[in-house]
């Protein structure tokens, strides 16, 4: 072999070992897509408020499982939601709806979770209770129709889930919701967050412009305060069954890693 073919073969050998070799950093780089979606509901609901979201996320090819939080403490509800996290077989996207929010920033430390998704949703800091970071913006519409029960349990009047929770859905999905509706323990509201997920862990955060649960300025200032990626849906408290594809892409979103925001506490 001449050298000037020594010579070709060696420079086309290097050009294919550089294209390996930046392929191979650049696929150690990508974040891993992320295949469990464990999903928590909020007070005065069960594991079906998602129903509109669970296969619209599998045929994405996702894994999902629904938490069925009792309700009767903020400690139960986060033990509930870590037990299914366990569970899976690999990392997890945590997605969490009103009072789930809550639930998913202490349950959101265990190592398992790589995300989290807020829709509609309380995102409390240490310290903080669901109940006590709603304070300052005032009562509601929809917590002005909870009425309490004799053993410190609270329901949601039927006004209040027609009229405040979900307005903008159908007649038939408002009435399954009053089927489907959960007491919630008074005290569950009160329960504080001993560590907040959202400081660590990059988040997503789905914003309810028209909601009348959880003050849509609430919501603005907490996903700015985590430094969340938002998504403006002009919908009810219960954005996930208003526009569930538009909540489902942004769960898909945070699944594939995709413009993973960066949290206040760093990466």
């Amino acid at each position: 072999m001449s050298i000037r073919f020594r010579i070709i073969g060696a420079a086309l050998v290097m050009a294919m070992l550089a294209t390996l070799s930046f392929n191979s950093r650049a696929d150690q780089a990508a974040p891993p897509a992320v295949k469990n979606v464990v999903l928590v509901h909020g007070a005065w609901a069960d594991g079906s408020s998602w129903r509109k979201i669970v296969p619209l996320l599998q045929a994405k090819g996702l894994h999902v499982v629904c938490v069925q939080n009792p309700l009767t403490s903020f400690a139960d509800d986060v033990a509930a939601t870590k037990r299914i996290v366990d569970a899976q077989d690999g990392p997890v996207i945590l997605v969490g709806h009103s009072y789930g929010g809550a639930v998913i920033t202490e349950a959101g430390n265990d190592p398992k979770v790589a995300a989290l998704v807020y829709v509609a949703a309380f995102a409390p800091d240490q310290g903080q209770s669901a109940a006590s970071q709603g304070k300052p913006y005032g009562q509601t519409p929809g917590v002005a129709e909870l009425r309490p029960l004799a053993d410190g349990f609270l329901v949601l009047s039927p006004k209040g889930v027609r009229e405040d929770f979900a307005p903008d859905l159908s007649s038939a999905d408002k009435e399954l919701l009053l089927a489907t509706q959960i007491p919630t323990q008074g005290a569950a509201l009160g329960g504080t967050v001993s560590s907040a997920a959202w400081r660590t862990k990059p988040s997503w955060f789905v914003i309810a412009s028209n909601d009348r649960m959880i003050a849509p300025d609430q919501q603005r200032d907490e996903a700015k305060a985590m430094n969340a990626k938002v998504t403006k849906v002009p919908t009810s408290h219960v954005a996930m069954l208003a526009v569930p594809k538009l909540v489902a892409k942004v769960i898909g979103d945070a699944a594939s890693g995709k413009a993973a925001p960066i949290p206040p506490g760093g990466p």
